[in-house]
């Protein structure tokens, strides 16, 4: 039997890649991935379903389970009970939360390469396919604009990528300003990419993103690396500016700028 998948350290598990490193040593980790995936494969158990299934003591299975329920990936639930009930209170039954079943590998990135292809083919494919997606990407990165202006637009002239990258954080791209090295301006890196797999196969949504970044702050950027290909950060470089932000992207018109956006620089 192959071992059972691991939770997807997305940030969701908390207790993933955060253990104590003795936690680590002893498979802790592994262990409460077992348990939550019982509960997926099987749905809703007590801690007795849990030990047997899993071959753990339940002192162990509830250690377990206290640490996934204070992580938000499981929650008790009282069990129903079909026909005569006994004596006492019914044992409670954990179910993964929402958070908990988005920890687990989903089909989500390919639904979504499935969707733009499927947009490109319909739309003629060759450039206008191209062009399709491209227009889509625009139009998702216009619907999230209206947060990200008014947090940029409320920060001064010398704060607007920071407050860009505090932003972006808040919507799970761990992103951060800093000054350029040797240059005159700043990078705004961002550590995570929720979108990178279907990326890979679509530059357009890299270049429509850098495309906002340009009109938002109000200057020309330049996209240095991307997370989708290859690299271990986005890298987008901002010259220094005055510049007051520029009006919200049109889904429907090209803005260009000086970027490499969803391609590695030569």
């Amino acid at each position: 039997m192959p071992p059972p998948k691991e939770l997807r350290n997305n940030g969701v598990v908390k207790y993933v890649g955060e253990a104590p490193q003795e936690e680590l040593a002893t498979g802790e980790h592994s262990t409460r991935n077992r348990v939550a995936r019982s509960i997926l494969d099987h749905g809703p158990s007590t801690v007795s379903e849990l030990a047997g299934r899993l071959g753990l003591t339940q002192a162990a299975v509830r250690r377990h389970l206290d640490a996934l329920v204070a992580d938000a990936v499981v929650e008790p639930r009282d069990q129903r009970v079909y026909g005569s009930r006994g004596r006492g209170r019914p044992a409670k039954a954990f179910a993964l939360t929402d958070c908990g079943r988005d920890a687990f590998d989903q089909s989500y990135d390919q639904l979504a390469a499935d969707a733009l292809r499927w947009i490109a083919t319909a739309a003629g494919g060759g450039e206008r396919g191209e062009a399709a997606v491209a227009a889509f990407a625009r139009a998702r990165i216009a619907d999230q604009a209206e947060g990200y202006r008014s947090a940029v637009e409320a920060a001064g002239p010398e704060g607007r990528t920071k407050a860009l990258a505090e932003a972006l954080s808040a919507d799970g791209y761990a992103a951060t300003a800093r000054g350029a090295p040797n240059r005159q301006g700043e990078q705004l890196c961002q550590h995570h990419c929720p979108v990178a797999h279907v990326a890979e196969q679509f530059p357009q949504l890299c270049e429509a993103e850098t495309e906002f970044f340009s009109q938002l702050l109000g200057t020309h950027v330049q996209r240095l690396a991307t997370i989708a290909h290859g690299d271990g950060v986005c890298t987008t470089f901002i010259p220094g500016t005055t510049a007051q932000p520029a009006a919200p992207p049109s889904p429907t018109t090209h803005h260009a700028s000086e970027s490499t956006a969803g391609r590695n620089p030569a």
